[in-house]
């Protein structure tokens, strides 16, 4: 969750609370995850995760920005080529804070056409109470457990593994950036985060 600047690496209880019939961990006996990334598809980040992804045989679930899937067709088209998970990340990857419900539902809807899904993730992690009871009725609402941060410039890639590494668990849904701006941090950390959590024997599936 993004407050101002500054955000939580796992979300505070209350949020679970207030958003109790969205997702943000999957409740599991097995040692599963669920990897996610939001904001592409771009056309270098995208293409990168996608190769350290298909080198593990690791499936995500990326939720994507409807106007980057409408100037991309070829890298949607990719993504479900190779069995990946596409979700709604809205059109425009509004604050929901800061946007009226109805211009909020609209961007979202707008997302979906794009999209053709009903898995959706809010932007920062933001929704007023409002929008989440509106688009809880035919949506499917996905926050996560863990965030890794490598959004973050102020942080390095090393810093990104930590992030997760220290906080995953059974279930988590851990988020991740297909994005210019997470694009170092993210490739910089994509294949050391399979390649311990598999050793630490999870396994990743989709939402």
């Amino acid at each position: 969750m993004a407050f101002g600047s500054a955000y939580l690496i796992r979300p505070p209880q209350v949020y679970r609370w207030i958003y109790s019939e969205a997702i943000f961990r999957k409740r599991t006996d097995q040692k599963k995850v669920y990897l996610t990334f939001d904001d592409g598809p771009h056309p270098e980040a995208t293409p990168a995760a996608l190769r350290v992804l298909e080198s593990h045989g690791v499936k995500a679930t990326f939720f994507v920005l409807g106007n980057n899937a409408k100037q991309h067709p070829e890298l949607m088209a990719e993504l479900r080529r190779g069995g990946h998970q596409i979700g709604n990340h809205g059109m425009n990857h509004l604050n929901g804070w800061q946007t009226s419900t109805e211009a909020y539902v609209k961007d979202l809807n707008e997302g979906k056409v794009e999209t053709k899904s009903d898995l959706f993730r809010p932007a920062y992690g933001k929704l007023t109470l409002g929008q989440y009871n509106q688009i809880k009725k035919t949506n499917e609402i996905i926050l996560w457990d863990v965030i890794s941060g490598d959004f973050d410039q102020s942080i390095n890639a090393a810093k990104v593994i930590e992030n997760v590494l220290d906080n995953v668990r059974d279930g988590s849904v851990i988020v991740m950036h297909d994005s210019k701006k997470a694009y170092k941090n993210m490739i910089g950390s994509l294949d050391k985060i399979i390649e311990k959590l598999n050793k630490e024997g999870f396994e990743f599936d989709l939402l």
